[in-house]
């Protein structure tokens, strides 16, 4: 997972499922975005449980691979924590001044998968996707 950028974070939001893309990075075993003060975003991983979502590709073996986490999502609020997760970044944003909140899923579930790409890559036995 530590391959791709973008992920997908699915939370509840006025009682109804949704999926939104975030941009991420692993800190430890955990997941780190951003999200904006005030948003439903912001409301919907304060303390919830939540799902993520990342995939890649693997050209050079012909490869795909997704993985799938659950977890609690809660602010980094620590200082110490928060001024490590800070210096890591986090793909691009474009939010300007706004209040940003940093948000962690500490993973209590994981699963992945990796498959071969139609037509593309050597035939040979693929390993298990490594764990996080």
């Amino acid at each position: 997972m530590s391959l791709a950028s973008v992920g997908r974070i699915g939370a509840s939001i006025d009682a109804l499922p949704v999926i939104l893309p975030v941009y991420f990075t692993l800190f430890g075993e955990s997941v780190l975005f951003r999200t904006i003060l005030g948003t439903k975003l912001d409301a919907a991983t304060r303390g919830a449980v939540v799902a993520f979502q990342a995939e890649g590709d693997e050209p050079l073996s012909g490869t795909s691979w997704s993985v799938l986490l659950q977890g609690v999502a809660s602010a980094v609020s620590d200082e110490d924590g928060h001024a490590r997760a800070k210096s890591i970044p986090i793909g691009p944003w474009s939010g300007g001044t706004m209040d940003l909140r940093l948000v962690r899923i500490e993973a209590t579930n994981i699963s992945g998968r990796r498959f071969r790409i139609a037509g593309e890559g050597p035939q040979v036995e693929l390993p298990e996707p490594p764990p996080l």
